[in-house]
């Protein structure tokens, strides 16, 4: 029988691991949102950090601005929010409206305030199996979920369909370390030339296309896990980048889309914030 992987239970276990740390902390967390535009997704998207950041006991700052911002106010935003004391995160909602440049914006971020991981200097810590740094926040959360639910990873073969910075190459790193889950890493792409025979030799296939229904069961190795990171909408329905029906008469276990990977991005991000917090504390 395929085993459901929810996120509800690994990221609650997260996100009490954070309540303790800020109450050891001693000291105010906080955490800025900047979301620029008003696409709808991004919007409830930032407002769910919110509230699981209120949660925990995190203090937040919810920073709005139209889509016809210019490069430079934005970026200024970011760089504002480097210089505030009571700011310990900072997360850039992505995408960000057609004309910003998302790249430039990310680099004006602190390193030392990245709660979502996808700076540079972050990745590339992660590029170089070193400690110090935010970890991707949804790869970070998927590395979690596989160890709550003591899914084996050494030695397996692991194929990521996607090569964004957000999810696929760092989920890639992260799956690869010597140190971590030791896996063989295989990416993959929409554009890959017979996807499902790449598919097929995964024992742990992680899926963040953005493409609905991209992978299907010829595609999935009996007894595989699979992890949907892709969330679309279809008829008014939210559904992931695989095929969720026919794959789990196949698979020993998948992710839901809704409240699979979801809720682990948003603890992971929690969970980096206040390292943040306590490095800059030890820092003085």
């Amino acid at each position: 029988m395929t085993k459901l992987l929810t996120g509800k239970e690994p990221a609650q276990a997260i996100k009490d691991e954070v309540a303790e740390r800020i109450t050891a902390l001693g000291k105010r967390v906080g955490l800025a949102t900047v979301l620029v535009g008003d696409d709808p997704a991004s919007e409830v998207y930032v407002r769910m950090k919110h509230k699981a950041a209120a949660k925990v006991g995190m203090y937040t700052y919810d920073h709005k601005l139209p889509a016809d911002t210019p490069q430079e106010e934005v970026e200024d935003l970011v760089r504002s929010l480097n210089a505030d004391p009571s700011v310990d995160g900072i997360l850039v909602q992505l995408p960000l409206p057609d004309g910003l440049n998302p790249d430039t914006v990310i680099d004006c971020i602190d390193p030392g305030k990245d709660a979502d991981g996808l700076h540079p200097h972050s990745l590339g810590l992660v590029v170089l199996e070193r400690t110090g740094g935010a970890i991707p926040a949804t790869p970070q959360g998927i590395m979690k979920m596989l160890n709550f639910y003591e899914v084996e990873t050494e030695g397996k073969v692991a194929v990521v369909i996607g090569r964004s910075r957000l999810v696929g190459r760092p989920m890639g790193l992260l799956l690869n370390h010597k140190s971590g889950a030791n896996s063989t890493v295989i990416f993959a792409h929409s554009r890959t030339r017979d996807l499902p025979s790449i598919t097929a030799m995964a024992d742990i296939l992680i899926v963040a296309a953005g493409r609905p229904g991209l992978v299907e069961a010829e595609g999935v190795k009996p007894g595989a896990v699979v992890i949907d990171v892709g969330i679309n909408r279809v008829d008014d329905k939210l559904v992931g980048d695989v095929d969720f029906d026919s794959i789990s008469e196949v698979a020993s276990a998948i992710t839901p889309v809704p409240g699979g990977v979801g809720p682990m991005t948003i603890a992971s991000l929690l969970l980096n914030t206040v390292a943040l917090a306590e490095a800059r504390a030890e820092a003085g």
